[in-house]
């Protein structure tokens, strides 16, 4: 992913919460036969402060993503959108795309059983457990055999990224009331570029700015 200061995130709060609200990731990989990618959720290691994540593939995905041997990406797309020229003062425009996006390289480790188990637990009751009656691992009629019976088909992995890259093209380069402008197309709907999660990301971002240059 190109990289430039304008956009560059390094805060690791704003890292990890990029990762935990959009959990749903692409794992890619140098595979035997050329490029590979699977898709999976992930979560943060609950253990650690840093941006390492956990979480499983199924089999043979393990095999074909090399997992453990090579060097795995994970890609973290957070919200994006279209941009209108039409958004932007009178004069000379072209179109562009909005997102925020967290790449992490690392060579994975593989769990052990009892680790995966854990995993896919915290997997299940991350996103099961908003439900009106939920469906957890262990609840019935799931028992341990067949808990045991789904494992066996899974890989666990956890990793620790040693490159991280990540970037919030969010119009920062605009002038303020021009990036209002912006936000208020992307809220005011219907349309089909109306999407609530990405002008909450512009707003974030822009405050965050204001901040930084005293409120002005």
């Amino acid at each position: 992913m190109r990289q430039n200061p304008s956009f560059t995130m390094t805060d690791l709060a704003e890292l990890r919460r990029v990762i935990d609200e959009n959990p749903w990731v692409t794992l890619v990989a140098a595979g035997d036969d050329g490029m590979v990618a699977s898709h999976y959720a992930v979560l943060l290691d609950e253990d650690r402060d840093d941006l390492t994540i956990v979480g499983h593939v199924g089999r043979p995905d393990d095999a074909i993503l090399g997992l453990g041997e090579r060097e795995l990406l994970v890609v973290v797309q957070g919200p994006h959108g279209y941009i209108s020229p039409g958004w932007y003062p009178p004069g000379p425009e072209v179109p562009t795309w909005n997102f925020v996006a967290v790449h992490l390289s690392g060579v994975p480790e593989v769990l052990s059983r009892e680790e995966n188990l854990v995993v896919l637990e915290r997997l299940v009751a991350r996103f099961e457990g908003t439900m009106p009656q939920p469906r957890l691992m262990w609840t019935p009629p799931n028992d341990e055999e067949f808990i045991s019976r789904l494992e066996r088909g899974t890989v666990g992995f956890r990793l620790t990224p040693t490159r991280v890259t990540a970037k919030r093209k969010l119009s920062q380069n605009r002038p303020d009331e021009v990036v209002d402008t912006v936000i208020a197309a992307l809220e005011a709907g219907p349309g089909p570029y109306a999407d609530p999660r990405l002008p909450a990301e512009m707003r974030r971002a822009h405050d965050a700015l204001r901040t930084a240059r005293g409120g002005r």
